[in-house]
């Protein structure tokens, strides 16, 4: 047997007893990756209302669903994790729910024809914010996982950041100015005239406020996955640190 096929067949065997270990640590950082540069045309989208950012988001979402089909078929088949199966999925599921909600918000606004506004603007630039610390906490893990803690805490701070914010576009949109301000305005002969006028109007004025307040909520789910993911990156510290 020559040296050559005796190599070939040592090299199958080893791969056989010690085979190599997928790094599901870049795997997760990658996804993480991908959200933070979703995140980043998302915060364009809602500070331009440019529908070419919506439709980028919307590409970005399905990038991110082939990216976790093939980390899962790469998790089903690996002989070896360096972490717990179940955490490496939970990770890779939360984080990719991130990108599923930025899309349908995305959706929702198109849907409703809902143009974007300054809250709206505010509550994405946070949750941008918590993509990229969960980013930076995940990348930590292989290497320095005690210090990656802080980057989970502020993850799970970007949440309640958005809650803030989210409870002060609620007050702002349910204390607009009502059309039947205007009646107290009117004479008593002028009503039979205006009022049909406006009670349309003031239909109109609730479903605006009904679909802006849909927006604001879908926001604010978003926001509760990226604290979901900062939770699990921080259950995964207290096991590995």
């Amino acid at each position: 047997m020559s040296g050559g096929n005796t190599n070939v067949i040592m090299a199958k065997l080893t791969a056989r007893i010690f085979p190599v270990v997928p790094d599901f640590y870049r795997m997760i950082v990658d996804h993480c990756d991908l959200v933070c540069r979703a995140m980043d045309v998302f915060v364009e989208f809602m500070e331009t209302g440019d529908q070419e950012k919506g439709d980028q988001v919307r590409a970005m979402e399905k990038e991110g669903d082939d990216l976790k089909s093939r980390q899962m078929e790469t998790l089903s088949r690996a002989f070896a994790t360096p972490l717990d199966r179940e955490d490496i999925y939970r990770a890779i599921m939360a984080i990719d729910e991130i990108l599923n909600y930025a899309k349908t918000t995305v959706r929702e606004m198109e849907d409703l024809a809902i143009q974007p506004d300054q809250h709206m603007v505010e509550i994405v630039r946070l949750l941008r914010d918590g993509a990229y610390a969960l980013k930076a906490g995940y990348a930590k893990l292989g290497t320095r996982p005690k210090e990656a803690d802080t980057d989970a805490i502020a993850a799970r701070k970007a949440e309640r950041s958005v809650e803030k914010v989210y409870r002060a576009a609620l007050v702002e949109l349910f204390h607009v100015n009502s059309p039947f301000d205007a009646l107290g305005q009117a004479g008593d002969a002028a009503l039979n005239t205006i009022l049909p006028g406006i009670l349309n109007d003031y239909h109109l004025h609730v479903m605006a406020i009904l679909k802006r307040r849909e927006v604001y909520r879908h926001l604010s789910n978003t926001a509760d996955r990226v604290e979901n993911a900062g939770s699990i990156l921080h259950d995964i510290i207290v096991q590995v640190a």
